[in-house]
């Protein structure tokens, strides 16, 4: 029931007035719906509306923080980040109906030794539980490692474990963070979210606890990446101030990616989309002034098969005196789209000894490396080993690696394999009258459309994209629709790709 202006100024404070005459109808209209909702949601509010009370300011924001806490309503706030416009109400708006861990159950973690579950409260009196969620590079002060402490406190200079690598470190200098300010502090408490300078070995989704009473926290699950592009330093200068910039850009994103093609020498890096790399890029050469060239993206494409077969896999060598023997069979069968690679031994009467089993597993999975179509890694695939035989004297661990190998490539080219292609899940909002061209362009990039909402003016088109089809998407939809669209898009899961698509692939890769 009241008016908020802004004068404009960055750091000006809101002023508060009456509400326009003009406004007042309005806003008691307004006030009545959300009681009404609010209502809905909440046996307190309930009774006071329905027996006809006065209802408060306070009675609405503790009904409108409990139906919050429950998951019943999400309050919606007017403002602009630019000029900090109405910013204010919106952090009290966070203290006054967001929880704070004292509203939250005890977090539930796992015994490293047994797998038990175990329970922490956000209290200072039960040991420390804190997980690492996030690790930054300051050029300023090093490397700080971002961690939300769930229960006990982490004392500076004191020594913790970090559980999920089994690593002592020692917590140096702790930091409360605000935006680009730093507040030291003594200690980071159950509750708090706070940096640590000294965690040298520590890294995102990592466990930290104390050695009497260890527990590991539920793991952040971070998807691989889908788009990779070949980076090159323009100098032998940039070249040494490149890998270490991509360390640590590493460290700080576990989305991003960094390998060398062996055959050619260039450095990859992979990421989630273009705009990543895109950001990656503008990093490299401002904030770490690394001069480099950047290829064209190129889309992680992965390989499978699609029915059972059983392979011979027979590695026979001879150099002169002793040779190599390693025999086995094996039956190969598709997996679960994202169960990877599952390995199972059925050997029957010792036909293989069981010092061979592991290299043949070793020698399987690193064949799926590259795969039989267009040399794409292979994914998803259950391998059972069930038969094979041995030498007393020419077998090894390398010739059962090998012939784990040979197994794989001849059971894939007999599964029928296909490839694979990222599946980005895409929402587009655009003006009405723009949506028949982009629903046109999204058709002619083999998009997936699974529905379209109505917001007003606008519409809301939801649907599946190959992610090699959205290179270049973000000119284009500006160019259809006069910069007044815009588009998110996230990985979603892989998909076999169409027929027609396959034929080009192969010939680009030189596969077979």
């Amino acid at each position: 029931n009241k008016a908020w202006s802004f004068s404009g100024g960055v750091d000006s404070e809101p002023v508060a007035a009456a509400i326009p005459a003009d406004y007042e109808d309005r806003v008691w209209q307004q006030r009545e719906i959300l009681i009404e909702k609010l209502v809905d949601h909440d046996d307190s509010l309930a009774a006071l509306y329905l027996e006809d009370k006065p209802i408060t300011i306070p009675d609405i924001k503790s009904a409108l923080r409990r139906a919050t806490l429950a998951g019943k309503v999400v309050p919606v706030l007017c403002g602009s980040a630019l000029k900090n416009m109405a910013i204010q109400p919106l952090l009290d708006a966070v203290v006054d109906y967001l929880p704070s861990p004292l509203d939250m159950p005890p977090v539930k973690g796992s015994h490293p030794k047994d797998g038990r579950e175990v329970l922490r409260a956000p209290s200072v009196a039960d040991p420390l539980a804190a997980l690492a969620f996030k690790v930054v590079t300051d050029p300023f002060m090093g490397r700080l490692v971002y961690v939300r402490v769930y229960s006990g406190e982490i004392k500076a200079g004191s020594q913790v474990l970090n559980i999920t690598r089994n690593n002592k470190e020692r917590a140096g200098r702790l930091f409360r963070m605000q935006s680009n300010r730093r507040e030291e502090m003594d200690s980071i408490r159950a509750g708090d979210i706070g940096a640590i300078l000294g965690l040298r070995k520590t890294f995102t989704g990592d466990t930290i606890c104390m050695s009497a009473n260890p527990i590991i926290l539920d793991d952040i699950t971070f998807p691989a990446p889908v788009v990779s592009v070949v980076i090159e330093p323009n100098s032998k200068a940039d070249s040494d101030k490149m890998g270490n910039a991509l360390s640590k850009l590493g460290d700080e994103d576990p989305t991003f990616k960094l390998s060398l093609n062996k055959e050619t020498g260039q450095t990859i890096v992979s990421g989630m989309g273009e705009l990543h790399l895109e950001v990656i890029a503008d990093r490299l050469s401002n904030e770490f002034g690394v001069g480099m060239r950047m290829g064209k993206p190129q889309v992680a494409y992965k390989e499978t098969i699609s029915r059972t077969v059983k392979a011979e896999g027979k590695f026979v060598k001879q150099f002169g005196g002793r040779g190599q023997f390693g025999h086995v069979w094996v039956e190969f069968e598709p997996g679960e789209r994202g169960s990877g690679f599952v390995f199972e031994e059925k050997i029957r009467g010792g036909a293989i000894p069981q010092e061979y089993i592991s290299s043949v597993r070793d020698g399987i999975k690193e064949a799926m490396g590259s795969g039989v179509v267009a040399g794409f890694p292979l994914v998803d695939i259950k391998a059972r080993l069930y038969d094979g035989s041995f030498h007393a004297v020419d077998s090894s661990d390398m010739a059962f690696k090998m012939a784990g190998m040979l197994a794989l490539r001849q059971g894939a080219r007999k599964a029928e394999p296909v490839i694979l292609e990222p599946m980005m899940k895409m929402e587009v909002v655009t003006p009405e009258e723009f949506v028949g061209d982009i629903i046109g362009d999204i058709n002619a990039r083999r998009a997936c459309i699974e529905g379209i909402e109505v917001s007003g003016n606008t519409r809301v088109i939801r649907c599946f994209i190959p992610i090699g089809e959205t290179f270049g998407y973000a000119t284009s939809i500006r160019s259809m629709s006069q910069g007044r669209a815009i588009y998110s898009m996230e990985f979603d899961h892989y998909q076999k790709v169409p027929a027609s698509i396959v034929q080009k692939l192969v010939s680009q890769s030189g596969g077979e």
